[in-house]
C-alpha cells in the first residue's frame, strides 16, 4: 500500500497522514493515533524519499570516494568501516549514497554538487591528508561532516573520529625493543595519509627515547598490499644487517611479510619477529584463541558505527560544537614476536 492508497482509506489528505506519521505538531493527537493505527493494520512504511519530502531532508549520507592508485582508500579496510556505518544509517532511518571517482581531483565539485542538489544531509571525510583541503570546503559549504581520522595543518575545527595511532605503534616499537630487537623495520602506509605519518611519529619516538636512530633504510612506505610487504621484507632481509623485527601499518601488508620470511626458510616469532595493525576485519581474523599476529588493535567495523552515530547527531542538532572521539588500540600478542635472535 502506498501513501496515496492509505490516505484514500482514511478520507484524509496525504500531507495530513504524511505529518501524522512524521511526529508533526500541528496534527492533533486523535487523528495521529487513527493514522498510526491504519499503518499498521495494512502494513504501510513510508519511503526514505517520503519522508524525506515531509521533514525537508534527504535522509542520505554521502560517501565520496576516490580510486586513484595513490589513494588509501583502494583498501579493502573501507568494507568493513561501511559496513559497520551502514548499521546505524540503517537503525535511525538513513540512506548511505556512495560517490566513486576515477580520481581525487574534481572531488571538490562532488561535494558542492551534492549540497546544491540536497542529495544528503551530511558527509563522510575518508583518509584524511596531513592538510586536508576537502576540510574547508565543507565548513564554506555549510555541509554537516566527520572525518575518520585526523588532518595534522588544519586550524580551523571540526568534527572527527580516531585511533591513537601514535601511541600505538610507540607502544608496538617499546615492545619490541624490550624483546631485545635493535633493528626495527616500519612499513607504512602512504605517508601522505594523516594516520602513516601519525604512526610513523610513534615509531620514531619510541626509538629515540631509547637512543636509537632511525635507519630510512628500514624504513618503507607504499599502499598497504600483500605485494608491498613481501617485496619490502626480501629486499631488506637481503641487506649486510638485515632487520630483526618488523611493524606493518596492515594485517595485508604483514601477510606478504609472513610470505617473504617463510620462503627464505625463516620461521616467525624466532628468526624475524612481527607486529602489525589489526583492524579486527569480519573476513580476515587474526587467528582464533591465539592470534597469529601480536598486533594493536582496533575495530574499524566499531569505528563506522560511533562515527555514523556523531554525524547523525550533528544533522539532529545543528549547534553541536565540534565532536572528537580519541579510540585507543589493544596490544594482543600473538605467535609472530618472540626475542631478538643473538
Amino acid at each position: 500500500m502506498n501513501l496515496k492508497e492509505l490516505s484514500s482509506q482514511l478520507g484524509l489528505s496525504q500531507t495530513t497522514v504524511s505529518r501524522a506519521l512524521n511526529g508533526y505538531p500541528e496534527v492533533s493527537e486523535s487523528t495521529r493515533q487513527r493514522v498510526m493505527t491504519a499503518a499498521e493494520q495494512f502494513n504501510y512504511a513510508p519511503s526514505t524519499r517520503a519522508k524525506g519530502l515531509a521533514t525537508g531532508k534527504a535522509l542520505a549520507i554521502g560517501h565520496v570516494i576516490p580510486t586513484t592508485k595513490s589513494h588509501e582508500m583502494v583498501n579493502p579496510i573501507f568494507a568493513d568501516f561501511i559496513a559497520g556505518a551502514g548499521e546505524e544509517y540503517a537503525r535511525q532511518g538513513y540512506e548511505m549514497i556512495l560517490s566513486v571517482l576515477d580520481n581525487d581531483d574534481h572531488e571538490h565539485k562532488v561535494y558542492q554538487s551534492l549540497k546544491s542538489r540536497r542529495a544528503v544531509d551530511g558527509v563522510v571525510v575518508h583518509a584524511p591528508k596531513m592538510d586536508d583541503a576537502r576540510i574547508p570546503l565543507l565548513t564554506d559549504l555549510d555541509l554537516p561532516f566527520v572525518v575518520h581520522g585526523r588532518a595534522s595543518g588544519v586550524k580551523q575545527p571540526y568534527s572527527w573520529l580516531d585511533v591513537n595511532n601514535r601511541s600505538a605503534f610507540s607502544r608496538a616499537t617499546d615492545f619490541l625493543y624490550d624483546l631485545g630487537h635493535r633493528r626495527i623495520a616500519l612499513l607504512n602506509g602512504n605517508e601522505q595519509m594523516d594516520f602513516a605519518m601519525r604512526r610513523r611519529r610513534g615509531f620514531e619516538d619510541a626509538l629515540a627515547a631509547k637512543g636509537l636512530t632511525p635507519d630510512p633504510a628500514l624504513m618503507r612506505s607504499d599502499e598497504m598490499t600483500e605485494d608491498f610487504g613481501y617485496a619490502a621484507t626480501r629486499q631488506m632481509l637481503a641487506m649486510d644487517q638485515p632487520p630483526t623485527a618488523i611493524l606493518t601499518s596492515s594485517m595485508i601488508i604483514a601477510l606478504g611479510v609472513r610470505r617473504a620470511i617463510e620462503e627464505l626458510g625463516l620461521k616467525m616469532g624466532r628468526d624475524v619477529s612481527i607486529i602489525t595493525h589489526d583492524d579486527r576485519l569480519s573476513y580476515l581474523p587474526n587467528g582464533g584463541d591465539v592470534p597469529v599476529f601480536t598486533a594493536t588493535r582496533s575495530s574499524v567495523r566499531d569505528a563506522g558505527r560511533q562515527l555514523a552515530a556523531m554525524l547523525l547527531q550533528i544533522i539532529a542538532e545543528p549547534d553541536t560544537s565540534p565532536m572528537h572521539t580519541l579510540l585507543e588500540a589493544e596490544l594482543t600478542v600473538g605467535q609472530s614476536t618472540g626475542p631478538a635472535p643473538s
